[in-house]
C-alpha cells in the first residue's frame, strides 16, 4: 500500500433519522484521515460525532453519501466483506471497555484475533502478549478482566484494538471515565500508535484538552463539519 494514500475517506456523507418526522443528523460530512495521522473530533453532544463514527465503522450502512477505507468504497458491500473490514482494518476504543469479565485480560486481548482466524491460537497469544508489554500490561495478563481498575481496563481495550494490527483506531470518548492522570496516558499511547506504528486515529471526545494535542482537530456543530482542522 502507498503511505500517499488516505486510510480514510468520507464523501459528502448524510443521515437522517425518521421517528416518527425526519430529521437530518449529518449533512455532507466530507473528511479524510492520513496513514499515521491523529485526529479528532469535536463538537457538542447530538452535533453528530458518534453517529458519524458509527458510519465509519461500517456498522450502519443507511446512509447517502461514501466511506472509503484503505482505498475501498464501502457502499453496498456485503455484511460479510464488511465484516472483514471491520476486523482487519479497524479497531475500536470505547467509552466504557466492554471487555468481558469471565474471561482473563490475555484471553480479551486474542479474541478479536481468534475470530479472524489468520494466525494460530499460539501466534496470537503471542501478539496479544508482546501489545500487553507494550501497554505496561503484561504483569495483569493472567487476572481476570474484572480485577482492574478503569484505566488498566481501558489500556486492555487499547491493546485488544490493537491486535490485528489495524490501519486505523476509532475512539468514542475513549477518556469520557477516565481521570486526568489515566487521560493522560491513554493519550500518549494513541500518541506511539500513530508515531511508531504509523497507525491512523479517529477519537471522538469531548475533551478539548486531548483535542488541541492532537495532529489535527476536526471540529462539527449541528451535524456540519465547521472546520479540518490543521
Amino acid at each position: 500500500m502507498s503511505e500517499q494514500r488516505h486510510t480514510l475517506e468520507v464523501r459528502q456523507v448524510s443521515k437522517t433519522f425518521r421517528d416518527p418526522v425526519t430529521v437530518p443528523v449529518l449533512k455532507e460530512v466530507s473528511l479524510e484521515v492520513k496513514r499515521g495521522e491523529f485526529v479528532s473530533i469535536t463538537g457538542k453532544s447530538g452535533c453528530g460525532k458518534s453517529t458519524l463514527l458509527y458510519i465509519l465503522s461500517t456498522m450502519d450502512t443507511d446512509y447517502k453519501g461514501e466511506v472509503v477505507i484503505d482505498g475501498e468504497p464501502t457502499k453496498g458491500l456485503s455484511g460479510t466483506r464488511l465484516a472483514a473490514i471491520r476486523n482487519e482494518k479497524i479497531g475500536f476504543v470505547f467509552q466504557f471497555h466492554y471487555l468481558l469479565p469471565e474471561f482473563s485480560v490475555l484471553r480479551n486481548v486474542m479474541l478479536p484475533g481468534l475470530k479472524l482466524a489468520r494466525k494460530s491460537s499460539a501466534e496470537v497469544e503471542s501478539d496479544a502478549m508482546r501489545r500487553l508489554t507494550e501497554l505496561g500490561m503484561a504483569d495483569q495478563a493472567l487476572k481476570m478482566a474484572n480485577q482492574l481498575s478503569g484505566g488498566q481496563k481501558q489500556r486492555v481495550a487499547i491493546a485488544r484494538a490493537l491486535i490485528n494490527d489495524p490501519l486505523i483506531i476509532m475512539g468514542d470518548e475513549p477518556t469520557g471515565n477516565l481521570d486526568k492522570k489515566n487521560s493522560e496516558t491513554v493519550f500518549e499511547i494513541f500518541q506511539h500508535i500513530a508515531q511508531e506504528h504509523k497507525r491512523s486515529l479517529l477519537i471522538v471526545t469531548h475533551d478539548t484538552d486531548f483535542a488541541a494535542r492532537t495532529d489535527r482537530n476536526i471540529e462539527m456543530e449541528d451535524g456540519r463539519v465547521l472546520n479540518h482542522g490543521g
